[in-house]
C-alpha cells in the first residue's frame, strides 16, 4: 500500500462519515417534523417530549442506516474521486505510467469495508432491537395492545389467544366471560384431542427455574385433566393452573407484525423457510435471497458511480454528482421492481434477487474497463 493509497482511504472514510452525518440528519429532521404530533400529544413537558424523540430515533438509527448504507457509500466514492480531479492528483499519477483503475482501487477496497458495516447492522444489531423498532413513535415503551395470531409447536400443538400486551408478555380478553389463550393438544400427545381455555397466559422466558420456556396459564376449564401422563409437555400447578412448556412458540412469534422478518437476520429467514406451516413464504425467499445478493450489488453501485466520474474527467464534479444520484435511482427502481414481482409469484425468488446482479453486474464491469488510462 503506497503512500496516495493510503490518502485515498483517508479521504473515503472522512468523506463516509460526512455523508452518513449529513444524510441521516436530513431523513431524522424531515421525518421528525412530519411526525412532531405523535411525540407531543402523550406528553405534557419539553423534557418529556425531547427524551422521547432521542430515544426513539437513537434506536430508529440503526433501520435508517439500513436503508441508506448503499446509498453513503456510493456518495462517499463519488465524492472523494470527484475532488481528486478537482484538484489534479490524478493526472500525475495517469503520466507516472498508473492505470485509472488501479488508482481508485483503494476506494473501493474501502467502500467494500464500509458496505460489510451494513452486514453486521443487519445481522446483528438490527434482530437485537426489532421489538422497538416494530414500535409506533406515539408508543415508546409498548404500552398499546397487540394483536395474537395462532401458531403451531414443532410437536403439533396449536396456541392461539386474542389480545396481548407487552408489559408483563401477558395474553388475555377485555371480555372475562371469553377465553383469553386457547391451546389445542393433538391425539399424538396426549392419546386424545385436548382443549384447554384459559382467561389468560403469561409467557416466561426461558431461563433456569423449572417453570421457564413457556406459558403460565391461569383461569383454565377444564381445571384438571384425567390420566395424563406427559409433564414434559403440560404441567399442572393447582386446579386451574398448568404451565406450558414450548419450543419455538414464545411471546414475540403469536403477537408479531406481518412484517417482522424484515428485522430478522438472515439464519432466522432460512430456518423460518424450513417450516411447512410458515406463512409469505414468496415475500421471506425473496428478501432472503436479497440478503445474499446485497453485498455484491452494493459494490456494483460504488464501481458504477465512479465509473461515470471517471469518464468524462473534465466534467463539472456536481453534475458528475447528479449523474451519480441518476444512476443510484435507476438501480434502486430496478431492484426494487424485481422484488416486487419475486413477491407476487411472476419471478421465482432467487431470479428476483439475482436478476439485479445478471443485468448491471456486465454492465458494470464494461463500465470500469472502459474508463480513460
Amino acid at each position: 500500500m503506497t503512500l496516495f493509497d493510503r490518502l485515498l482511504i483517508r479521504n473515503y472514510i472522512k468523506a463516509y462519515i460526512y455523508c452518513l452525518i449529513s444524510i441521516l440528519s436530513l431523513y431524522i429532521v424531515v421525518d421528525l417534523f412530519t411526525h412532531i404530533d405523535d411525540f407531543a400529544e402523550h406528553h405534557s413537558g419539553l423534557n418529556a417530549i425531547l427524551k422521547h424523540i432521542g430515544s426513539y430515533y437513537g434506536v430508529m438509527m440503526a433501520q435508517y442506516f439500513d436503508r441508506l448504507c448503499e446509498v453513503i457509500a456510493l456518495m462517499a466514492g463519488a465524492f472523494t474521486v470527484a475532488w481528486m480531479q478537482r484538484h489534479n492528483e490524478l493526472m500525475p499519477l495517469l503520466y507516472a505510467g498508473m492505470r485509472t483503475q488501479r488508482v481508485v482501487m483503494p476506494v473501493l477496497v474501502a467502500a467494500c469495508g464500509m458496505l460489510s458495516l451494513s452486514v453486521i447492522n443487519q445481522e446483528f444489531v438490527i434482530p437485537h432491537i426489532a421489538n422497538f423498532l416494530m414500535n409506533d413513535r406515539d408508543d415508546p415503551n409498548g404500552m398499546k395492545v397487540l394483536i395474537v395470531r395462532g401458531a403451531y409447536e414443532p410437536n403439533g400443538i396449536h396456541i392461539e389467544g386474542r389480545i396481548a400486551s407487552r408489559q408483563g408478555m401477558l395474553v388475555h380478553d377485555d371480555d372475562p366471560r371469553n377465553p383469553g389463550f386457547v391451546v389445542v393438544i393433538p391425539e399424538s400427545l396426549a392419546g386424545y384431542l385436548v382443549k384447554l381455555d384459559a382467561q389468560e397466559a403469561r409467557y416466561i422466558p426461558r431461563g433456569d427455574g423449572k417453570l421457564s420456556g413457556g406459558w403460565l396459564l391461569t383461569g383454565v376449564n377444564p381445571p384438571e385433566l384425567t390420566d395424563w401422563s406427559r409433564p414434559d409437555v403440560l404441567q399442572m400447578i393447582d386446579p386451574g393452573k398448568y404451565f406450558l412448556h414450548t419450543q419455538e412458540v414464545d411471546f414475540d412469534m403469536v403477537t408479531r407484525s406481518q412484517n417482522w422478518y424484515q428485522f430478522a437476520s438472515t439464519r432466522r429467514l432460512q430456518h423460518e423457510l424450513s417450516k411447512p406451516e410458515s406463512t409469505r413464504l414468496a415475500a421471506m425467499a425473496v428478501l432472503f435471497h436479497m440478503r445474499l445478493t446485497r453485498p455484491l450489488l452494493g459494490v456494483i453501485l460504488v464501481m458504477m458511480g465512479i465509473s461515470v466520474i471517471l469518464r468524462d474527467q473534465n466534467r463539472n464534479v456536481f453534475v458528475s454528482t447528479a449523474m451519480c444520484l441518476g444512476l443510484c435511482a435507476l438501480f434502486f427502481a430496478a431492484q426494487f421492481t424485481c422484488k416486487n414481482l419475486g413477491e407476487s409469484d411472476y419471478l421465482s425468488p432467487a431470479l428476483a434477487a439475482w436478476l439485479p446482479v445478471l443485468f448491471f453486474g456486465p454492465f458494470c464491469l464494461a463500465l470500469f474497463d472502459a474508463v480513460h488510462t
